[in-house]
């Protein structure tokens, strides 16, 4: 009979915010794979949660972690949603020497020995993202964001591409975390008129943004029956019901999204977005990594032991009828966080430079 060891592990995810419910999808992924695991008649780990709710405020994050890391024996934090909330506790990791479980889209480069990423980064969503539209709709783009590191990077990678492309960026504009004044944003896309929008707002300014491009598409011919699609790589399936009819049409990239079962994502549990799913893994990952140790553990979930970042299938789907719809797949991608391979995600097959004699 196997003997169980008990562990506890921490979950540092805010139950308010502009990130609630992305929260939430995470809090839920991470407790359905503890339930398993505890479950299991045959498992070798019984795992307790030290939970902490940061409230939404990024000051918070660096002291819950602190306490969570001091007050027991625990070593695995599964949490936090911004990048800006990730590097906050960072330092807390280094000086306690924990590991945080990170299971949200992200915009890369960065690499820790103490943050193991569970979800996609640019080369596993934006890229083969932008890849697969400039094919099909075209390569002038019109980028947004929330004024905060998501946007400022994964805009700055897209102008990159765009540009690698013979692309034009016809308008970028960033918000303010929170604003739903999106008039100006309306006003110059329908004057520039772009073959697609990247998406780079979050929440409350993303909701209000969808609905002001429906408004567009019912008005202006030029932007209905499919044109000019909005795309992202961060919004999934846990903020479709918040948004109703407003997502129709959105196209997505991720590694995992709800009505199909995957083995590599989730094992045989049927999830509801790439959020839960990647915190499922991270739960399922830090166990074996307690039972057989970093170097047997890391590769067996695809995690790259120098980048700590995990290999990621990369799915694109469009909601329609208010779910996603798959349409293309590639297989497993290893992550590059610093975009420093030529091949730089699934297709891109021709070199970057050309000599010309």
């Amino acid at each position: 009979m196997i003997m169980r060891r008990d562990i506890t592990i921490g979950l540092l995810y805010s139950s308010v915010g502009e990130y609630a419910a992305l929260s939430e999808a995470c809090r839920r992924g991470a407790l359905s794979a503890i339930s398993d695991l505890n479950a299991d008649p045959d498992g070798a780990l019984t795992i307790e949660v030290v939970a902490r709710d940061p409230g939404g405020n990024l000051d918070l994050y660096e002291p819950h972690c602190t306490e969570i890391l001091r007050d027991r024996e625990i070593r695995h934090v599964v949490g936090c949603v911004t990048s800006s909330s990730r590097k906050e506790v960072i330092p807390a990791l280094e000086k306690a020497g924990g590991t945080l479980w990170y299971a949200c889209p992200y915009e890369g480069f960065e690499t820790s020995d103490r943050v193991i990423y569970t979800h996609a980064c640019p080369n596993q969503h934006l890229l083969p993202l932008l890849h697969w539209v400039f094919s099909r709709f075209g390569r002038r783009g019109y980028l947004v964001g929330s004024n905060y590191i998501w946007g400022w990077e994964m805009n700055r990678v897209a102008r990159e591409a765009i540009g690698r492309d013979n692309g034009v960026v016809t308008g970028e504009r960033n918000l303010p975390l929170g604003d739903v004044d999106v008039a100006r944003l309306i006003a110059e896309i329908r004057a520039t008129k772009p073959d697609f929008v990247l998406n780079n707002l979050i929440g409350n300014s993303s909701y209000a943004f969808l609905a002001a491009m429906r408004e567009l598409r019912e008005s202006d011919p030029d932007f209905a029956d499919g044109h000019c699609p909005v795309l992202s790589c961060n919004l999934t399936e846990c903020e479709l019901p918040a948004l109703g009819e407003l997502a129709e049409g959105l196209i997505s990239a991720g590694p995992f999204f709800a009505g199909g079962r995957s083995e590599s994502m989730a094992g045989a549990r049927m999830l509801d977005s790439s959020l839960e799913a990647a915190a499922h893994r991270a739960v399922m990952a830090l166990a074996d990594l307690e039972i057989a140790g970093p170097r047997a553990a890391l590769p067996r979930h695809g995690i790259d032991p120098e980048t700590h970042h995990m290999m990621q299938p990369v799915l694109i789907a469009r909601v329609e009828g208010g779910r996603f719809r798959v349409m293309h797949s590639e297989a497993a991608v290893e992550a590059d966080p610093y975009l420093a391979r030529r091949e730089r995600w699934p297709g891109a097959m021709r070199p970057t430079l050309k000599l010309v004699t």
